[in-house]
């Protein structure tokens, strides 16, 4: 019972417009009858919320606030990491989760430079033309990736899709994302994820004007590496 409720809520987690029960019994691979009782349990624990006007089923308010508590904790523990970086560096490092099928800042260690790049935590950001996303896509499994890269790219031909794989594929050798101007015109950033015990995906990033990424790139290519290469 609890692996299947687990996997309804792991399903529900990547698919943030809700789902039908006929829609979470075929993904899952339960009767409905099954996946109704399971559903109808975790909404009154606060689990699911369901939408009776759109017909969706969600993660509801109780799972959301376990995960702000478990984000709060490894923010704690990144951010000496972040301030080591922007202290060496000089630059702004921001911290984002996925959420969804988006990138959610959560904090942000502002850098000393006077031209810098600054974001307002709470801004969801794309995973295609971001740092911080295309290391979020290196952290998962391929399929996964790639279905969330078409979903973004939907109606939109500006990048290909074979090339965002590329991208993403050179992270998960050891490289780091990178945001060359793709999302904001005239700010860079490199970027790198990791993933904790709860299968949460985090990413750190540096935004730099590009008017210096290229003089400072391997200067925070060399700190990001060094800082996050062991456990956090």
């Amino acid at each position: 019972m609890i692996s299947r409720a687990a996997a309804i809520l792991r399903l529900l987690g990547q698919e943030t417009d809700g789902l039908s029960l006929g829609q979470i019994a075929s993904r899952v691979g339960l009767p409905r009858s099954t996946v109704q009782r399971i559903v109808a349990a975790l909404t009154v624990e606060g689990f699911i919320s369901t939408d009776k006007g759109y017909g969706g089923i969600r993660l509801g308010p109780e799972i959301q606030s376990l995960a702000q508590a478990a984000a709060s904790g490894i923010r704690d523990r990144l951010r000496p990491i972040m301030k080591r970086i922007s202290d060496e560096t000089g630059e702004t490092v921001d911290l984002a989760i996925l959420d969804g099928d988006k990138m959610l800042f959560i904090d942000q260690i502002v850098g000393r430079q006077r031209l810098r790049a600054v974001s307002s935590i709470g801004e969801s950001f794309p995973l295609t033309t971001t740092a911080n996303g295309k290391a979020a896509l290196a952290c998962m499994d391929p399929a996964r990736a790639t279905r969330l890269i078409l979903a973004e790219l939907e109606g939109d031909s500006s990048k290909p899709l074979a090339t965002i794989l590329r991208e993403v594929e050179d992270v998960r050798q050891g490289a780091l994302a990178r945001d060359e101007s793709e999302h904001t015109d005239g700010v860079c950033a490199l970027g790198l994820a990791i993933e904790d015990s709860n299968g949460d995906i985090y990413a750190l990033s540096t935004p730099v004007p590009a008017s210096r990424y290229t003089r400072i790139k391997d200067r925070l290519t060399d700190a990001i590496h060094r800082h996050l290469s062991g456990p956090v």
